[in-house]
């Protein structure tokens, strides 16, 4: 008896079957992911790498290890070992306690030694898994929402390519390449997923995440505009027709994507044309069936650029200028990363201990400066003895308010305006003393932001900031208050407490901002009986 009788038929692609109706169709993504690591200098030289080196004219980060010349070897960069196995870890990967390096072959203009050394078969990091979440309408994470598990394959380190540029600076047509090989040799760690997603937005999700798990672990600064992190999805389909066979597409593998906008498109793409593209050739998913294609961002598609080489295409072979490098425990826990870098875990924190709403936290974890400022402040502040719920709120409203209005105004990043956290916690302390009102607070970190090593509570004396603390002082403002203010007085007492605020302004003004608005409110309910 045939075992395999009744069961859908995988492949079989004839005329007739190809005119039968499609009756449900499953997308089956996989993803590729190239982070240039940011370190000095590159993977296997002593040049300096581009990530770090600022603006650099073309070919000027070179040495004879990159350009290939007779007589130089190649020496690890150890910086970018450990950073490849800090995002290992955060992945949950393996990492191999024994790796080697092997020699892709392939020519083409940016690659100078007609070779890439790369990793085949003892990737450093494999068998990971990635947990992602469900985005919101506004692209924040929905906490409650199940997580979508993504298996990592491998993540191994290369060494990047050059640039081939096909038009001169200033987007000139020319009729020929430019060749910028600052960009080769530099660390690049490659990170390959399991075919496991299931939709163009699954992919982005994990893509945004991935991007901010190796700025928040300083792996990389991840410009994408600059091709520090470049995706490349693996897409094809499952399409059951309706007779019960299944027919599989042939897979094409997307380059260089450095936008989550071209990368969503790509994909839905593809994800619309491959029915037809089966049904006008025939071809299905087999070794050798896989394609490479563009995107044209301008038109909204894929392009053809060439038949996918296979891995014996590569020709690969243990590189004999380096020996297999032995991983250490020492090595592994000098690159492990404390779980609370992690942005998820960030997130999840300030939502739920420090009770920060949902789309003022993902902002938050999004700017990586802005919540590393975040965490020292809230550390701070626990040191001096805040309880640690109260310290994480206190410190992100000081710089999601504060401290992105001072930067916005300069038109800088928060990072760029070199706050440091125990300064930035003083002023906290200040106000949640009391010692310094809203509007002193505003005033003090304009100052703060102005020149970052000034003495707050010096500079808060030396303005008249200080909270007066006299009780007899402070009637006194509120009887002067309520004598400027009869109205706002009557319809406090008549119990339409919304009119306090014109009172308290009073208090304000004649105190010269020295009164605690908290303060005041109460007494203000106090003298009018109205409590």
């Amino acid at each position: 008896m045939n075992e395999n009788a009744g069961q859908p038929r995988l492949g079989d692609t004839g005329e007739a079957r190809r005119r039968e109706r499609v009756v449900s169709s499953t997308l089956i993504v996989g993803l590729e992911v190239h982070v240039e690591l940011g370190t000095a200098t590159k993977m296997f030289s002593r040049a300096r790498s581009p990530v770090l080196a600022g603006s650099v004219g073309p070919n000027s980060l070179l040495d004879p290890t990159v350009l290939g010349l007779p007589g130089s070897l190649p020496t690890i960069n150890r910086r970018a070992v450990e950073l490849a196995i800090r995002v290992g870890l955060a992945l949950r990967c393996s990492i191999a306690r024994v790796t080697k390096w092997d020699r892709k072959s392939y020519f083409y203009p940016d690659l100078p030694k007609g070779y890439q050394i790369s990793q085949y078969d003892l990737p450093l990091c494999f068998d990971g898994m990635a947990e992602v979440p469900a985005f919101d309408g506004h692209g924040v994470p929905e906490p409650q929402a199940s997580m979508r598990q993504i298996r990592i394959v491998r993540a191994h380190l290369e060494e990047d390519a050059g640039k081939l540029l096909h038009e001169a600076p200033g987007g000139v047509a020319i009729d020929h390449s430019i060749v910028d090989l600052n960009r080769a040799g530099t660390p690049l760690l490659e990170i390959v997923t399991a075919p496991d997603f299931r939709s163009a937005a699954e992919v982005v999700a994990f893509a945004r995440l991935l991007r901010l798990t190796c700025m928040h672990l300083g792996a990389s600064p991840c410009v994408m505009q600059e091709g520090q992190i470049r995706f490349e999805p693996n897409i094809n389909q499952e399409l059951r027709l309706e007779s019960g066979a299944l027919v599989r597409t042939p897979i094409v593998e997307v380059k260089n994507l450095n936008s989550f906008k071209s990368l969503e498109g790509a994909i839905e793409h593809e994800a619309r044309v491959q029915e037809e593209r089966w049904r006008e050739t025939g071809r299905e998913h087999a070794p050798g069936a896989k394609t490479t294609r563009g995107w044209d961002d301008a038109r909204g598609v894929t392009v053809l650029q060439r038949e996918k080489e296979d891995a014996h295409d590569y020709r690969y072979f243990p590189d004999p200028d380096l020996l297999a490098m032995r991983v250490t425990e020492e090595m592994i826990d000098r690159a492990r990363a404390d779980e609370s870098e992690l942005p998820l875990a960030r997130f999840r924190s300030l939502v739920e201990e420090a009770g920060v709403p949902g789309r003022e936290a993902w902002s938050l974890v999004e700017d990586v400066e802005a919540s590393v400022l975040q965490a020292g402040v809230a550390s701070r502040l626990v040191e001096r003895g805040v309880s640690a719920p109260r310290a994480g709120r206190v410190a992100a409203n000081l710089v999601l308010q504060q401290g992105l209005r001072a930067a916005n105004a300069r038109g800088v990043s928060v990072g760029a305006l070199g706050l440091e956290a125990t300064r930035v916690a003083t002023l906290g302390m200040l106000r949640e003393a009391g010692t310094i009102s809203n509007q002193s607070l505003d005033a003090l970190f304009e100052a703060l932001a102005e020149d970052p090593t000034i003495d707050v509570e010096a500079e808060a004396r030396s303005r008249g900031m200080v909270v007066v603390r006299d009780e007899g002082a402070l009637l006194a403002w509120v009887d002067q208050a309520i004598a400027a203010q009869p109205a706002a007085a009557a319809d406090v007492q008549a119990g339409k407490t919304q009119a306090i605020g014109r009172l308290v302004g009073e208090v304000m003004k004649v105190s010269l901002g020295k009164a605690d608005a908290k303060s005041v409110r109460e007494a203000i309910l106090s003298r009018l009986g109205a409590e």
